[in-house]
């Protein structure tokens, strides 16, 4: 499985790079993508929601009518949950929501996503490329050389480059990345997934340890 190398214009440089097909040509696993989108979103949440329970309300602790002889309800103090003002019952507290998964099954994820893909044909690889400055308008000329007007982009690096990362980050639709740094759910949210030339082998590598 070979795929064409382009150059920042957008045409083809006449050099090819190999794709394992153990990575970019499966059989798609979208329980796998699900497991590992649910896990990075899960870990986003602060989790830091909390009500207050009936022991936690400040308010008097005076019973409001006897106990009995009134002819309806027991009614203990205005912090019951039946009073407006009053605490809730089964509120949410505090929590973590991250939970682990095996490492076998976040690269089967990545694997399913980059398959499906390459079966959309969403996936390119760029010579590598430079800025001599930070300037988002060239980032938008790469972009629109490639076709990529209108749509979510991903650029994969071998390595960090500061002046590719300053120029790309006013774009709302383009996100640069380096080889170690993607999860499925940024794989999963590209709609066009861009491989400098020297980040693919590292990228493949990197999936097989």
């Amino acid at each position: 499985m070979e795929l064409v190398v382009l150059n920042t214009s957008g045409k083809e440089t006449g050099r090819k790079v190999s794709l394992d097909e153990t990575i970019f040509g499966i059989e798609p696993n979208q329980h796998a993508v699900y497991l590992e989108v649910k896990q990075y979103l899960a870990a986003q949440r602060q989790g830091t929601h909390k009500s207050k329970e009936r022991s936690e309300i400040t308010a008097s602790t005076r019973k409001l009518k006897k106990q009995k002889g009134s002819g309806s309800a027991r009614y203990g103090d205005i912090k019951s949950p039946t009073f407006k003002g009053g605490g809730r019952v089964f509120g949410p507290k505090p929590r973590d929501y991250r939970f682990k998964l095996n490492k076998a099954l976040k690269r089967l994820a990545k694997k399913s996503v980059l398959s499906q893909k390459m079966r959309d044909n969403s996936i390119k690889v760029l010579e590598a490329f430079n800025f001599d400055t930070p300037k988002t308008k060239d980032f938008i000329n790469l972009n629109n050389a490639l076709g990529f007007e209108g749509k979510k982009s991903l650029y994969i690096l071998a390595e960090a480059n500061k002046n590719v990362y300053l120029s790309s980050r006013n774009l709302p639709k383009t996100k640069v990345m380096t080889y170690n740094e993607i999860s499925s759910y940024d794989l999963v949210n590209a709609g066009e997934i861009v491989f400098l030339e020297g980040a693919v082998e590292k990228f493949q590598e990197n999936l097989k340890k």
